[in-house]
């Protein structure tokens, strides 16, 4: 894939993936998210998720927010850049130094490795804190062949929930709860997705092309399949 064509593709997308306000809501809301809390948002795209993550920690919660992808900083910074309860972030979310009473990682632990992952942002928490992440999961022991094919060429170690929660606990973690992100969370990134593949078809060159249309078979699997396929978002605890 053209990687300059992806960018043009994503560059003006409100969030990287799927998830609206309420999920953070409601994962923070589980997890008792206490006024002054420090926050660390991991892979936070252009910034969909501060404004929520903020809200919940209100007043005198801080976010850090890291992403490798600066495009993606520059656009949170355009919002965020003068808020002094905010620090954005150019580097890989391992880098980011915690203690953190909360982590908040949506759809992006996956670039570390589950396992990893789960590792390395268990030693970023503070005692009592709580990480909360989605993941991408099949729903159904055997998904149809087309679905198993096309999201395990984009993510191989893909699994069910059963194999997630297995590694959750086996990492340290045991699970505060858990849910599937619903349709209207996938429709908040596949709406102006699929928006923003329409304004840009007009004089589109071959390399951009491809990747509109690879965007436009990926939600069109989604909408074909999506009882066999989703996110699980989890909020966790490290076991002492």
């Amino acid at each position: 894939m053209d990687v300059s064509a992806f960018f043009e593709l994503h560059k003006d997308l409100p969030r990287e993936g799927p998830g609206r306000p309420e999920d953070v809501a409601w994962a923070l809301g589980v997890a008792g998210v206490k006024p002054g809390a420090r926050v660390l948002d991991a892979g936070c795209g252009p910034g969909a998720d501060i404004a929520p993550l903020l809200l919940a920690t209100a007043p005198g919660g801080h976010v850090t927010a890291i992403e490798t992808h600066a495009p993606f900083v520059e656009r949170a910074a355009r919002r965020w850049g003068r808020d002094s309860r905010v620090t954005l972030i150019q580097d890989d979310m391992a880098a980011a130094e915690g203690p953190f009473d909360v982590i908040w990682c949506a759809g992006a632990l996956y670039f570390l490795g589950l396992r990893a992952g789960l590792e390395i942002m268990r030693g970023k928490l503070a005692p009592g804190g709580l990480l909360c992440f989605s993941e991408l999961v099949f729903r159904v022991p055997q998904p149809p062949a087309p679905v198993r094919e096309a999201l395990e060429a984009e993510y191989p170690a893909i699994g069910t929930v059963g194999r997630l929660n297995g590694i959750i606990e086996a990492e340290g973690f045991e699970i505060a709860a858990q849910k599937m992100l619903p349709r209207a969370s996938w429709e908040a990134y596949y709406g102006p997705l699929e928006q923003h593949i329409a304004t840009l078809r007009a004089g589109a060159d071959p390399a951009l092309c491809a990747v509109l249309d690879a965007a436009e078979a990926e939600a069109a699997l989604w909408r074909a399949n999506n009882d066999t396929f989703g996110y699980a978002l989890s909020v966790l605890r490290a076991r002492p």
